[in-house]
């Protein structure tokens, strides 16, 4: 079935595969969040669920002229809401390189003498500092994750904030963020506090080892 690109479910949809294709493909220097939906057609797939073929506009976080098209197929899997959708994506050409700022990062958190921490990224105002956009753009990546394992077809999120994050120290390569962030799901306009913990280093990516949703205090 062809679904208009405004269909409040194709952007649903179209949203979801933009988180988990962030979260595959993301750094402390490369958001991508959707731009447009071109094309949408929904497929009931009996005893399995409900499939969806998308045409998407990407946009880079921080660069928003910088776009991308890419097409993905999600699939929701019938009644069992613990099951993560199965995404799939192509990318049509290449993503900008940013190797040399990522390894900056890299460098510059590993040579800290004390461990980072840090509170609502952005402030009240919306405002973020220079220093802390790669702190808010692992952030966005990793939350790509969160969304992903814990979007349903009726729901739509987006990280609001970071309430709060601290470095944790390790004796290997990787680096490791313990975060609380707010997640606004859309639908609802339900404001979420969760936890994620973060490990990043340039050559592996981006891995969520544990999230978890959290009572609303946690926001306050």
């Amino acid at each position: 079935m062809e679904l208009p690109p405004g269909h409040h479910a194709a952007t649903r949809a179209a949203a979801l595969a933009a988180c988990y294709l962030s979260y595959r493909r993301g750094s402390p220097w490369r958001g991508l969040a959707l731009q447009a939906v071109r094309s949408g057609r929904r497929q009931d797939i009996d005893g399995v669920g409900r499939k969806y073929y998308l045409e998407l506009v990407l946009e880079d976080v921080v660069d928003k002229d910088s776009t991308i098209n890419c097409t993905a197929e999600v699939l929701h899997h019938l009644g069992n809401k613990n099951i993560a959708p199965d995404v799939q994506f192509t990318i049509e050409g290449e993503l900008k390189n940013t190797d040399e700022a990522d390894n900056m990062f890299y460098n510059r958190i590993k040579s800290l003498e004390k461990e980072l921490v840090a509170e609502n990224i952005p402030d009240n105002h919306g405002n973020i500092s220079p220093e802390m956009e790669p702190i808010r753009l692992l952030a966005w990546v990793a939350s790509g994750y969160v969304i992903w394992q814990n979007s349903t077809e009726n729901t739509k999120f987006q990280l609001a904030q970071i309430k709060h994050v601290k470095q944790v120290k390790r004796s290997d390569e990787y680096l490791e963020f313990d975060y609380v962030i707010l997640l606004h799901e859309m639908v609802s306009q339900e404001i979420i506090p969760w936890q994620m913990t973060v490990l990043w280093h340039p050559q592996h990516g981006v891995q969520v080892t544990r999230e978890s949703r959290q009572p609303k205090h946690a926001s306050e």
